[in-house]
This record gives structure tokens, C-alpha cells and sequence, in this order.
């Protein structure tokens, strides 16, 4: 479904900002792996979403999504197969149009409301009224308005309207408070499940990392030093996280973010 072959970035090669934030990474998903990816700051987490999304263009490697070649894809093309949240519920969405607006834009069409059916509407209602936060009734209101962890919500709603191939989690729930917070997570893992879709999930929480998915990855300077899935998987806790990972990197995990979650 999605295979990186031996991917690798340097950004400012040649200069004393020299970072090497991929190092030949190799990695393969099945369609309808949901997968988890934990790593200290600096790990290369984002940066590998970035490769994948578009963003840049690796130095070295390729990419492949769904049997095509997309190594060298513009991110703008890509767009129409990968869906992506960031941690910042602002982004994603235009604060400027409606709730409905919005979904329509999402949906392919042309998100004002002279062109939205009575059918669409509707449809748009039954999918807000899954989220549980009372927007199925605020459907001509501003984006702008909602809180953010309601605009975090629309926007996973917006971005499965049309089922991605891959779908691209970026500590999607980082900026919302732990209450909202675990509803978007528990609402990530019905839309995942019951759209079949193949996720990657970015955060910093190392329990969520081993209860959510089936494939929890660990990154460290732009290298995956954990790859654990099936029996290996099962079972293991944050302890045995932080052992593995001591045991294949040579030194604790120092990163008071992932260690205080």
C-alpha cells in the first residue's frame, strides 16, 4: 500500500546548520494498517510525514502509494490521496465559511450553499451528529467560532469525507485539553476503523501509541529503531517501551513531554 525504500533528507547540506533528519529509512504499511508513531523531539516524526505528504523531496529513496510512484509527486497532487491533520486545530479549515461550506469544499464541491442540496445537507448533518459535539445544529455558522477542539473534529471529518488512501496524523490532539482531546482520539479510531482506512499517527503519549492501531513504530535521529506489531505488541506497557528503547539506542529516553503523558 505504502512502501518507502531507503529514504534519506539533509537539510543545509554543507554548512554549519547541517541536519540530517532521515537516514535511510525503509518502511512498508498494508492497506488498513492503523499505525502509531512515538519519538522524542527531533526524532525525524514530522519530517517523515513531510516526505510523504510532499513537502520536500527526499535526497535519496522512494516512495510508493498504492502501487504509483510518488517520490517526485507535487505535494498539490498528493493532496487527492493523502488526508493530513496537524496539532493545530486552526489549520485545515477556512475560518471564514460556514460549517457547511466547509463540508462541501471537503465533499468536491463548490462550498457556498446555493450549491449544496437538500440530499448533501442532510448527509452533512447525519455525519456532524457523529461527532457528538451539538454542530449538526450550527451548520450556517463560521468555522472561525468553534472551539478548537470542535474545529479539530471537522476538520478529521472533512478530511475522510472523501476516503483518503493514507490518512496522516500529526499529534492531532496535542493542542486540546485531555477531555476533548480523547473524544477526537476515540472518534479518530471509529472513523480509521469503520473506513478501513490506513492511518499513521504521529503523538507524543506512549500509552494511546500501544492501545490504538495495530503497529506501534519508534523513531530516533531519523531512524526506526522499533518497528512492533502482533504478539510482540500485545501486551507490552510503557515500561517495556522505554526499555526497548534504552536497549537499541544505548541511552534512556529524555523527553519529559513523552515521560510525563
Amino acid at each position: 500500500m505504502l512502501t518507502l525504500s531507503n529514504i534519506s533528507k539533509t537539510f543545509n547540506p554543507g554548512t554549519v546548520n547541517e541536519k540530517t533528519a532521515i537516514s535511510g529509512l525503509s518502511l512498508h504499511l498494508d492497506p488498513g494498517d492503523f499505525v502509531t508513531i512515538i519519538g522524542a523531539n527531533g526524532a525525524g516524526k514530522s519530517t517523515l510525514f513531510n516526505a510523504i505528504a510532499g513537502s520536500f523531496y527526499p535526497d535519496t529513496g522512494s516512495i510508493t502509494l498504492d502501487g504509483q510512484n510518488i517520490t517526485y509527486m507535487p505535494e498539490f497532487k498528493r493532496a487527492k490521496s493523502i488526508g493530513r491533520l496537524f496539532q493545530d486545530p486552526m489549520r485545515g479549515s477556512a475560518p471564514g465559511m460556514t460549517i457547511e461550506e466547509n463540508l462541501a469544499l471537503a465533499a468536491g464541491g463548490g462550498g457556498w450553499l446555493s450549491h449544496v442540496s437538500k440530499a448533501e445537507t442532510k448527509a452533512f448533518r447525519d455525519r456532524l451528529a457523529l461527532l457528538d459535539m451539538g454542530l449538526e445544529d450550527r451548520m450556517r455558522q463560521p468555522v472561525g467560532l468553534l472551539s478548537g477542539g470542535q474545529r479539530q473534529a471537522l476538520t478529521l471529518l472533512m478530511a475522510t469525507m472523501v476516503p483518503p488512501k493514507l490518512l496522516l496524523l500529526d499529534e492531532h490532539t496535542a493542542a486540546l485539553d485531555p477531555g476533548t482531546a480523547e473524544k477526537v482520539l476515540a472518534l479518530t479510531e471509529s472513523i480509521v476503523r469503520d473506513g478501513k482506512l490506513t492511518c499513521m499517527m504521529i503523538t507524543h503519549n506512549m500509552s494511546s501509541a500501544l492501545q490504538l492501531g495495530n503497529r506501534t513504530l519508534m523513531m530516533d535521529s531519523g531512524r526506526i529503531i522499533l518497528d512492533l506489531k502482533g504478539e510482540e505488541r500485545n501486551g507490552l506497557t510503557v515500561e517495556d517501551l522505554l526499555h526497548m528503547f534504552k536497549q537499541n539506542v544505548g541511552k534512556a529516553l529524555d523527553n519529559d513531554r513523552m515521560l510525563l503523558s
